[in-house]
């Protein structure tokens, strides 16, 4: 371990081998950091909080402190964080209610960058990228390898699909789907997100099955329960199509069309 001097660590704060703690940063009781994982100077982590290995947190983060929730009386509540991620400067992450699960969580690979701000109960996959002042409100899931623009503002409870990209400055109010294009303020979709779903690796096949469930769900004219059960008629065996319509099945706030 390396820990600087001026930082203030909990004695009961379980630090793993490979950890640094940088200047005046300060690390609280209930938290647990993993291997080689970086905490720069000036980070404030606390609460009952769960690092991985290899993270990098960098100045003047805010890592699991209290909800923003007027209802949250200070209950044993959690933060999880996985392995590789990347927390930028300013950044602020919230522990969860006591509404669900009491969790947050964050998992692997993600990059968030300066003043983004994930709030209580969010749950977020693999591989995301938030670009700097992304707001995501309580409650909020996101999908692998989705990407958010800067100044991107979500609405509590709004889930945003694996592999979507959403424009700069779009406001969500409601459920953006896997695999599109969207942007504006309400946000709307501007077809697949071609570009992403090449540089991952998808096959001609299976873009070609989500442009025709593309076309079926928002430009047939059908209504949605109609282009659903088409979609899996035509497209049942296609798992990216599938997918795309569970997706939509399971909207609680509805679907941004």
């Amino acid at each position: 371990m390396n820990i600087h001097p001026t930082a203030i660590v909990h004695p009961r704060a379980k630090i793993a081998e490979g950890v640094e703690i940088g200047p005046y940063s300060v690390v609280g009781e209930h938290v647990s950091v993993g291997k080689n994982t970086r905490i720069a100077s000036h980070v404030l982590v606390e609460g009952w909080t769960t690092i991985g290995e290899r993270n990098q947190i960098f100045p003047f983060s805010c890592i699991g402190t209290a909800p923003q929730d007027i209802s949250y009386k200070n209950e044993e509540t959690s933060l999880i964080i996985g392995n590789d991620n990347v927390i930028r400067e300013s950044a602020t992450i919230h522990r969860a209610t006591t509404k669900e699960d009491r969790v947050t969580e964050i998992g692997n690979g993600n990059f968030l960058m300066a003043y983004s701000h994930v709030a209580h109960d969010c749950k977020l996959g693999n591989h995301i990228i938030m670009a700097n002042s992304v707001g995501l409100g309580g409650h909020i899931t996101v999908g692998d390898y989705a990407i958010l623009g800067g100044i991107v503002a979500v609405h509590q409870f709004v889930r945003i699909g694996a592999y979507a990209i959403i424009g700069g400055q779009s406001a969500v109010p409601q459920d953006i789907p896997p695999y599109v294009s969207a942007a504006g303020n309400r946000a709307k979709l501007y077809g697949l997100n071609l570009v992403g779903l090449k540089r991952r690796g998808f096959s001609d096949e299976a873009i070609a099955n989500l442009k025709k469930a593309y076309r079926i769900i928002f430009r047939s004219g059908l209504i949605l329960e109609e282009a659903l059960a088409r979609v899996k008629a035509e497209l049942g065996d296609s798992p990216e199509a599938l997918h795309l319509m569970e997706f939509m099945k399971n909207s609680k706030r509805g679907i941004t069309r």
